[in-house]
This record gives C-alpha cells, structure tokens and sequence, in this order.
C-alpha cells in the first residue's frame, strides 16, 4: 500500500485505490441492478460523474438505470447524441425538444416536418456515433463568458435560461464538434449508450428510452394520441402566452407582467373546463356518471369543484359520490407481493356493491349511501340517502375511476370520463425540458407539508411508490377518456419557489433524500421567484398554497 492509495468503500466492500483514479475505472467487470448499464456514483450521498477523480476516503454506491438518476443521465446523454447526429445530417436545421410522451421524448424539427427516412437516418448516425465511443468532455466556463458565447451563436432561448441564475458558473459539454448546455450530468462517451430508438410520429421524431423498471428493454407501449393533443393544446396556449421558456417567464416576472400571465393562463383553464361542461351538458340526460382520474397533485379536487360551478351553469346539479365509502372491511384488504395490504388495489373496493348502487340511481331509484369508518376498518350506513333527479349528475373522483373495470355494470353511453394531469411544455431552453413530474413532485412537496405537517424528506421518499401506483392504476387507462384537461399553470413555479425551496434546502447531506432535493434546488435556480397574492382563489394552485375558496 503506498501513501498515494485511499480506502473507499464501494458498494458496501473496502477497497484501495490509487488517489485520483476516476470511478469510472472502478466499474470494470461490474454490472448494476437487474444487469443495467451503470451511469453515475453517489460519492458520499452526492450524484457525481464516472469521470470524478478520487481524492479522498469516501463511500461510493453506483447509480444504473433501474434509478431515477440513472434514468436521467442516460435520457439526457441520448439527447446529445440525438442532437449531435441531427447536426450531421442537417447542419442547416433546429431541433427542439417538445415533450415526453409513453415510449421517451418528442422532438421536432423548427419549420421542417421530418419524414420516415430522415429519422431512420438519423438514427443510423445514432449508431456509429456509439460504436466510435467518442466522449462527452465538460467545460466549466464563467456565468459572463457563457452568455457571450450563447448571444454570439444566436442562441437567445439559452441566453435567457441563465441570465438570471445565481450561480457564477455554467458546465458546458463538447461532444465530437459542438458544444451544448444540459441541465445534469452526462455519461463518459457515446459507447455507454447502446439501448435506444428513434421514430418517426406526427412530423417529428420520438426518442425511445428504457425505463428503470425494465431497464435492459425498450418499452413498446403505443403512444396515447389522446395525451399527445393535449402538449398540442398547451403548446398552442404557451404561444398566447408568448413564455415558451423559463427565461421568456423570468421576464415575465421581471418587468411585472406576471400579473398578465395569470390572469390570461387562469382565463384559459376557465374557459376549458367550461367547454368539458358543455360536452356534458350536450350528452344530457344520457350521461348520468361523471368519472374524474388523473395522478397525484394534479388538481383534482379542485378541477371538480370548478367543473360543478360550470355544470350549475348549464343547469345540471352534481352529486358526489366517494369511491373510498366503497371500501371492503379492512380484513378483505388485498395484499401486495410483499404481504402488505395494497390499498391502491382495485380490489379495495366492493365493485359488486358500487356498480349495484350506480345502476340503481341511473334508473331512478334511491340508495342509502354508505360511509367506510376508517378507525374501525368496516363500511357503515348512517341513513344518509341519495336519488337522482332530474337535470343532476353524479361526479366521482379517483385513482380508478377510468379502469372499466370500476364501473364495469354500468352501461358506456351513462358515462362520461374525464383525465386530468399538470403537462408541462415550456421548457428552459430547446434543448431541455421541464418533466411533468417535477412539477407534480413540487406541488406536493409543498401542499403536505402545509396541509398534512408532511415533512419535504418523507414526500420525496414516498415518490417512488406513488408513481409505482401510477404506472400500474392511472396511465395505463388514460386514453380511456372522453376529455382531458391539463392542470399546469404556466406561471406556477415561480410561485411555487418560494414555498418549496426552504423545505429542500432543510434536507442535510446525511439524508437519503439529499441528491434529490439538491437536484430540485438545482432545479428552481432557473426561476425568478414571484408572490403568489395574484393567484385567484379558485385557482388549483391554490388546492397547494392555501388561500382556496374551495373547502379542503
């Protein structure tokens, strides 16, 4: 052993190395979880790079793609190369990202519709870009040469995206002949990128990412054409907005026009669940049953008690029915593979009994509701009774309510449903997205601990299993619906910011939730922070930062 060596713990054995070996010299031999490709290393509880030099005695847990960080660097490295071989093939095109869709992400061409033959090129290039291994080399360079280098190559979209960021330095990434800005970090070289596809869809180009609960396989789901129109429509609403990025929003908040962009962005929800009132006013008295899903922080409660302001508008009077008042007694509850009672089953529910009662106020005739004690674990009646009259509707709002399995008894024309999720499209810049989960994670980060004394750690650490729950109950049945309605607010996380980043920055090194929350604190350096006292009371951001008109 020289003076030169460290001891380090590696994934749970001690070992010496040679001081400033980089990890990536330590993976030789060695496969992540389910024989993924591994990606990163948490050193000391930090997301660090293959590349990181040792300097010190440490603890190091390699990161693969059945993590979400893993998931991430691996996305964000195949969009480099995606981009590298775009600027091979058409050095004379912009390509931009748009949004995630069920398979990976959709890119599209600025001004130019992408054939079949031109994705099936690119993808070519894709390849022996991979089989030449070239690397990503990262360059740090000041907060003020950066912003020179992006104005000088007419990129004002990444010029905004830091024009106001704390940080007095920006990380570049060279790969082959061009240099791009990503938010995170990248793999070594292009050989770690062996699994991917592109397609072509809709005039652009869908990249095709393994997920990290099968990641040694592409998914080979169908895209939700559906949920694809939906980032169509915001698109289109980010255009009356004119905030396509984080810096056009940053501006925004800046000069004092975010009291516009509220107004206008409330308007459009307005006049949306307004339009999703009249689709049901116009499929009257058929459609008795209104079914509302959507996942978690997405605004559901509030999206159905502005939606029953819209149906009184037209009319029609809503009643609500709680698909949890349909628990089986606690001693039924269905058990998960791990013997845990699985609450999020659809076998939670007495669906023989729920379907009886639908059928039977459809008809005309009356029920007594039931009530599920949740201290006793066992349904009740109270005498609270319920019927159906002429001109009102039920509303039922849940994690199942578009599985046809829920209603199976009742008839297709009694029912209208609904999907409703917070999809973002503005991006920070045209290279890199806002994921629609960061925003939904934000929301709820911030509406527990408001509400539920629910501390930031303990949401992150939850966040894997509920979005388990999503995959399995919520997504797969999206399509499923007669309407959908995109809960996001194109101003809220300079609003959110505020509020989320103490509770993130309460999140000490020692913590297994750290890397996460300094990747949201990351994350949130790109907004301008605004007051939420313009939010409108019946806003959904309101169902998080409090001040609802609505009863929560």
């Amino acid at each position: 052993m020289s003076e030169r060596e460290i001891k380090v713990n590696l994934d749970g054995r001690d070992v010496w190395v040679e001081e400033g070996t980089k990890i990536e010299e330590l993976i030789h031999g060695q496969k992540g979880k389910k024989n993924s490709v591994i990606v990163a290393a948490r050193v000391n509880n930090e997301i660090k790079e293959l590349t990181f030099p040792i300097e010190e005695k440490c603890t190091i847990k390699f990161v693969d793609l059945t993590s979400e960080d893993g998931v991430r660097i691996y996305q964000r490295s195949l969009k480099f190369l995606l981009i590298k071989a775009i600027h091979d093939l058409f050095p004379d095109k912009e390509v931009q990202v748009r949004h995630s869709v069920s398979r990976g992400i959709f890119f599209e061409f600025l001004d130019y519709q992408a054939a079949p033959e031109d994705v099936e090129r690119i993808g070519e290039r894709m390849r022996q870009l991979v089989d030449m291994d070239k690397k990503f080399l990262k360059v740090v360079v000041s907060i003020e040469d950066a912003r020179k280098i992006f104005l000088k190559r007419g990129r004002e979209d990444r010029y905004r995206a830091i024009e106001y960021r704390e940080k007095d330095y920006v990380s570049l990434y060279i790969f082959d002949d061009i240099e791009d800005y990503f938010y995170g970090y990248m793999v070594p070289s292009a050989g770690y990128l062996q699994l991917f596809k592109v397609e072509a869809h809709n005039g652009g180009i869908v990249l095709v990412l393994p997920k990290k609960e099968n990641p040694t396989r592409l998914p080979d789901t169908p895209i939700p054409e559906k949920l694809f129109n939906v980032f169509k429509e915001y698109t289109d609403w980010i255009d009356i907005l004119d905030v396509e990025d984080v810096g056009r929003l940053n501006d925004a908040v800046d000069s004092g026009r975010i009291d516009e962009l509220v107004l206008v962005a409330e308007a459009l929800h307005e006049k949306k669940i307004a339009s999703i009132a009249d689709m049901i006013k116009s499929c009257q008295p058929r459609q008795k049953v209104i079914l509302i899903a959507g996942p978690s922080s997405s605004g559901k409660t509030t999206f159905a008690q502005r939606l029953s302001v819209q149906l009184r508008v037209n009319g029609i009077v809503p009643l609500n029915i709680s698909v949890d008042d349909y628990f089986v007694d606690k001693t039924r509850t269905p058990r998960d593979e791990e013997g845990k009672p699985d609450y999020e089953a659809l076998e939670t529910v007495d669906l023989e009994l729920f379907n009886k009662d639908l059928n039977t106020l459809i008809e005309g005739g009356e029920i007594e509701l039931p009530t599920f004690n949740f201290k006793t674990g066992e349904r009740e009646y109270n005498g609270q009774k319920m019927k159906l009259k002429e001109g009102q509707v039920l509303v039922i709002e849940g994690i199942h309510a578009l599985n046809p399995r829920l209603t199976s008894e009742v008839k297709a024309e009694n029912k209208f449903k609904i999907y409703i999720s917070a999809i973002t499209s503005m991006r920070i810049d045209m290279h890199n997205r806002i994921p629609t989960t960061d925003l939904r994670l934000l929301r709820r980060i911030v509406r527990d601990n408001r509400y539920r004394g629910t501390p930031a750690p303990k949401t992150i650490d939850m966040w894997s299993s509920v979005r388990r729950g999503e995959e399995r109950n919520i997504f797969p049945f999206q399509e499923e619906a007669d309407a959908m309605f995109n809960s996001s607010l194109i101003y809220e996380i300079a609003m959110l910011k505020p509020f989320a980043l103490p509770l993130l920055q309460n999140i000490t090194k020692d913590m297994p939730e750290y890397s996460e929350a300094r990747r949201l604190t990351e994350f949130l350096s790109y907004f301008l922070p605004a007051s939420h006292d313009r939010v409108p009371g019946n806003s959904i951001l309101r169902e998080f930062l409090g001040g609802s008109v609505f009863h929560q």
